[in-house]
């Protein structure tokens, strides 16, 4: 195996990583790469480019103990509200996108086990490129050119059932140059769970709610309206191991949303005529999970997200119907 873990017990020291990164081109690497990493390190990288550019990290090394050291990927600034991505363990990372001009990392590790760390590759893009979608688990991607017009498509290996969209196209968009039309598509196990959404309402469930879901899911769910509709998901139960289970909801007008815990999550209103939730959970301790209900605008949802979320702090605990009933005398 050429997976190595490295135990250090020495206390935190002072160490001296991270900083503002600029230039067209350059390295990011965890500290000590690759000879291993310390304990309690705490560092940050911002990467900063044109007002017009954007940013494509590529990883080519990803080494970490998996659920307890991580590197979060942010959007933007970072901060809460920006939050990409949270990468942990030994799968080495699809290529990250900015979509404005700033790119950030942060890599803490606990208090004990160790290993070789990452080395990241960024490179700015001019605004009629894509960028690179990258690879995806257990796929095989075809196509090279990822300028505005070109397309790419995706397949799974044997066994594998491809979810989303198999072919890319790289379109303009207002205000963001140059970006794929949809997310790189996924390959779900024959008969694991998660899967792909349509119709117009519906509902989604963590595995075997409202019993625990079970250790080290994870769940891919892509939910797709008709084309210039958007999608209400609204949440009647909601209890994850707080901090280490995590769902991801992307499509909004943020970078993604992170959910943990035991709070009941606000409504949440998609940007396109799509939504991707990603639940994964880690090797100890189980929750009830989460239940979710969607529905398409299409369908005479026309709630506006002031009134979701005002009537949501009113109800609490509520249903899409009574949702969608009391918004609507609400309106103008």
């Amino acid at each position: 195996s050429n997976i190595h873990l490295i135990f250090n017990f020495w206390p935190p020291f002072c160490q001296t990583c991270g900083g503002l990164v600029q230039g067209l081109n350059g390295t990011i690497e965890s500290p000590g790469f690759p000879h291993g990493y310390p304990n309690y390190a705490n560092c940050t990288w911002i990467i900063v480019t044109g007002e017009r550019n954007r940013i494509q990290l590529s990883f080519h090394t990803f080494a970490l103990e998996e659920d307890f050291d991580i590197v979060s990927i942010y959007d933007g600034q970072p901060q809460p509200g920006n939050l990409k991505m949270r990468l942990s363990g030994f799968m080495l990372p699809s290529p990250i996108v900015s979509t404005g001009s700033i790119l950030a990392l942060w890599f803490t590790t606990d208090f004990a086990v160790s290993a070789q760390g990452f080395k990241a590759i960024y490179e700015v893009l001019p605004s009629h490129t894509c960028g690179n979608p990258g690879l995806i688990p257990r796929g095989i991607i075809h196509g090279t050119r990822y300028n505005v017009g070109d397309k790419i498509r995706y397949s799974c290996v044997m066994g594998y059932v491809l979810e989303g969209h198999a072919v890319l196209t790289c379109i303009v968009s207002p205000g963001s140059g140059a970006s794929w039309d949809f997310p790189a598509p996924f390959c779900r196990a024959e008969g694991s769970c998660g899967g792909t959404l349509r119709g117009t309402t519906g509902t989604i469930s963590s595995p075997h709610f409202p019993s625990e879901y079970e250790n080290n899911a994870d769940c891919t769910w892509g939910i797709l309206a008709e084309p210039g509709d958007t999608i209400a998901l609204v949440f009647t139960d909601f209890q994850l191991e707080d901090r280490y289970d995590f769902l991801e909801i992307s499509g909004t007008e943020a970078p993604s949303i992170w959910l943990t815990g035991m709070n009941l999550p606000s409504p949440v209103i998609s940007s396109k005529n799509w939504l991707r939730l990603h639940f994964t959970s880690d090797s100890n301790h189980r929750r009830k999970g989460f239940s979710a209900q969607y529905q398409g605008k299409g369908t005479g949802y026309k709630c506006t997200f002031f009134y979701m979320t005002k009537i949501y702090a009113q109800l609490k605990y509520c249903n899409l119907c009574r949702l969608q009933i009391m918004c609507m005398l609400r309106m103008d």
